[in-house]
């Protein structure tokens, strides 16, 4: 049915007074007593009634879509059915609390009567664990049934609650661990605009990778990287002033951006010390640094995972003329 303009409107040419059908009128005798007084709604197919007028005028706005109660605030403009709930909105505003706990002690302030009635059953009424296990030698005791029920699961080894997705029907001791549970059947769904719905986060992680794989391009030279800390790695190589190792062997003069790289000059070229041979048929090539070779041995084998070097950083003192090496050298930089 399409929402009407008005309630006047939506119980068509009666008024809203009309539209309270008292159930009590009957041809019945005056001698019957009284039937209490019952307020039907008119509008078709629908069955509700209630016993005070007011309760019929705010179940009709859901017919006719009216909300006649609205926030003035700046900004705010929010509408509401009944004049309780937008008084009740209003306290948002203000920041008043009207309601305060008279209790001894307590000085807490609330801004709903239904908020300060729940505060003194939870904190100060029921203060006595009223409800206690009854199974032997427990005597355990809780504030709340469920509390307690939920603890019988222990002796009973009954689940009290179970999963009602179809072909699952797992069972839980807690309405909190059925809840956590349902979040498996809910799934992941994919946040870059599409409508995947992941069954679980390893899937999810997958389509991300596969679907939306996204191109990490540096802005100067326009090469690609699949991390983003690769790439700020080989941002440095477009600085402006470069932080560099300098070989310490004089008359050499090269420089190196790693401390690794340095390492491996020194070692292969200086000292020529390169112990670490590759062992594929007809290759034979030698390395000063192991990781140089394990590093080398995918060109024989391209199934194997490259080699992730992690590389040094090491924060340089422009006013300081030498940095420490791996191996205790001191080089000028």
């Amino acid at each position: 049915m399409e929402p009407q303009a008005s309630v006047a409107e939506a119980v068509s040419s009666l008024t809203i007074a009309d539209a309270f059908v008292d159930a009590s009128a009957s041809s019945a005798p005056c001698a019957r007593p009284a039937l209490p007084i019952r307020f039907i709604c008119s509008f078709p197919d629908c069955s509700a009634s209630y016993n005070k007028a007011w309760k019929l005028e705010a179940h009709l706005c859901k017919h006719t879509g009216e909300r006649p109660f609205v926030c003035d605030y700046e900004g705010c403009g929010k509408t509401f059915i009944r004049d309780y709930h937008l008084n009740r909105h209003v306290l948002i505003h203000t920041g008043e609390k009207p309601f305060v706990c008279t209790n001894t002690g307590c000085d807490q302030k609330f801004n709903t009567k239904s908020n300060l009635k729940k505060h003194i059953e939870h904190k100060h009424e029921n203060q006595q664990k009223q409800y206690v296990c009854n199974f032997e030698g427990c005597k355990k005791a809780f504030k709340k049934h469920q509390q307690l029920k939920t603890h019988q699961c222990q002796h009973t080894n009954e689940l009290l609650f179970r999963c009602t997705q179809e072909g699952c029907g797992k069972h839980f001791a807690s309405a909190s661990r059925l809840k956590r549970h349902g979040k498996v059947h809910e799934g992941y769904l994919c946040q870059k605009g599409c409508s995947f719905l992941a069954k679980t986060w390893t899937e999810l992680l997958k389509h991300t990778r596969e679907t939306h794989k996204e191109e990490i391009t540096c802005a100067v030279c326009q090469k690609a990287f699949k991390r983003k800390d690769y790439l700020k790695q080989h941002m440095k190589t477009h600085a402006a002033e470069r932080d560099v190792y300098r070989c310490p062997r004089e008359g050499c003069g090269r420089t190196y951006t790693t401390a690794f790289n340095l390492q491996s000059h020194i070692l292969s070229f200086h000292e020529e010390k390169r112990p670490f041979v590759c062992e594929h048929t007809g290759c034979g090539k030698m390395f000063a640094m192991k990781q140089s070779l394990t590093r080398h041995a995918v060109v024989h084998d391209p199934n194997k995972k490259k080699m992730k070097l992690k590389v040094a950083t090491v924060q340089v003192n422009r006013s300081a003329w030498h940095i420490p090496l791996l191996y205790g050298v001191c080089l000028p930089v």
